[in-house]
């Protein structure tokens, strides 16, 4: 069925959400619930998985199907890793990632929450508040996601009491204000059961003490991508030098144009720039996309600026408006989500890649790692894997920072290992 007819049926704009809990709560299904209750499933793939569930045994069909797209996935039948659904309703368009339940996949989850607007944190009713529900919830406010929804699931398993609802919503709020989410009201609570459909699309009839909206009147009302608070201050890093051979002579160039995306703010042509870490001034000369001029351009756009004067600009370099420029620095300090296998070496170098410059780094300190089943700050000389801690590096070289609160983009950065090249962190600017 289709969006609920009461809702105003316009263009919302897009949703990026994450569901997100502890392995066996249910998020698969719940995923498989909402494309199929919302009439986004094509008939083959309903087939395709149908026929699935009868090979398995199962009298009904198994949504899960949906989104545990992976062979391994689905004969373990567990989520490995972050599987992404596209569908739209009435009112909006939404992306969904399925993150995995299991702890050694957290960092899976790390990657799914970085782009989400909205997290939903499932509970298993019988199970109450777990250490990977904190853990996850830890990560999606470190992460900065606006919104969170705690679908409390498998009501059905519990005869749709309501005090088993109540219980896990105060546990939930004691928990949120452990790990810094202030008093919790931006945090909403529907009880569910994915595997029946209540309170999922249609309210069913078995919640009657609840009067709050289903899980997808929620969705449909939330603020989407381009409704957050965002930093209004200019931020282009250049990721490329184009200079394109003019046709008459190949051995000569139209003009220099530096490419890259507008992480935040806006820029028009004759408007003042600071390059920096370099710190000289100049102004826009032109402003391309797609081989047309822009009077000006604003976030999220992927763009060619030309400017006045000649200047040596290369990629990682960043643009910005003299006015609310980030003051380069050698020294950072971060939350840090540790996503490889290997614990982090306090005596080794690494290399961190903030937008689109990279520098060599050494940790400084580890101010304390946040012990997830206590939520309580614990001192750590070194980091393993899934940890979260709040750490400072010495950069070689200089970069422009924000906070993490601020600006997503610029206050973002990921920690590499040299020499295998592998991505072992994610750390967010505090």
């Amino acid at each position: 069925m289709g969006a609920p007819e009461h809702l105003p049926q316009i263009d919302n704009g897009l949703l990026r959400f994450l569901a997100c809990g502890s392995v066996d709560d249910g998020k698969s299904t719940l995923i498989g619930r909402l494309l199929h209750d919302s009439k986004a499933i094509l008939a083959d793939t309903l087939y395709a998985i149908a026929t699935t569930s009868q090979k398995r045994g199962l009298d009904a069909v198994d949504l899960s199907l949906l989104t545990d797209g992976l062979v391994a996935e689905r004969e373990q039948g567990i989520t490995i890793d972050v599987a992404y659904r596209y569908f739209s309703t009435g009112t909006r368009k939404y992306i969904v990632a399925d993150a995995p339940g299991h702890e050694q996949y957290t960092r899976n989850m790390v990657t799914a929450a970085s782009t989400a607007n909205l997290a939903i944190i499932l509970v298993d009713a019988r199970k109450g508040v777990l250490a990977q529900t904190r853990r996850h919830s830890a990560v999606a406010h470190l992460l900065g996601i606006p919104q969170l929804v705690v679908a409390v699931n498998k009501m059905d398993l519990v005869d749709y009491d309501e005090t088993v609802f109540e219980r896990i919503r105060a546990d939930y709020l004691d928990c949120a204000r452990r790990i810094g989410i202030g008093d919790g009201r931006g945090v909403q609570f529907v009880p569910m059961s994915a595997l029946a459909g209540d309170m999922i699309v249609e309210r069913g009839d078995r919640l009657g003490w609840y009067d709050g909206p289903t899980l997808l009147e929620i969705l449909e009302a939330a603020p989407g991508a381009h409704a957050e608070s965002r930093d209004e201050r200019f931020r282009f890093p250049v990721q490329y030098v184009c200079r394109p051979q003019r046709a008459d002579d190949p051995a000569l160039h139209d003009y220099r144009g530096y490419m890259g995306r507008i992480e935040s703010g806006a820029i028009a042509v004759g408007d003042a720039v600071e390059i920096l870490p370099a710190g000289r001034t100049t102004r826009v000369k032109d402003i391309q996309l797609g081989g047309n001029s822009l009077p000006a351009a604003g976030a999220d756009q992927s763009v060619t600026l030309l400017l006045e004067d000649e200047i040596d600009i290369s990629r990682g370099d960043l643009l910005v408006k003299p006015e609310g420029r980030p003051v380069p620095s050698d020294f950072l300090s971060a939350d840090l989500c540790w996503l490889s296998e290997y614990p982090l070496d306090p005596m080794r170098r690494y290399l961190i890649r903030h937008t689109t410059r990279e520098v060599t780094a050494r940790l400084a300190t580890i101010d304390y790692r946040l012990d997830i089943a206590t939520l309580a700050q614990v001192p750590a000389v070194t980091l393993g894997m899934n940890d979260i801690a709040r750490v400072s590096f010495r950069l070689a070289r200089p970069l422009c920072l924000d906070r993490y609160a601020d600006n997503r983009a610029t206050g973002a950065f990921i920690v590499i290992d040299a020499s295998s090249n592998d991505t072992v962190a994610a750390g967010m600017i505090v």
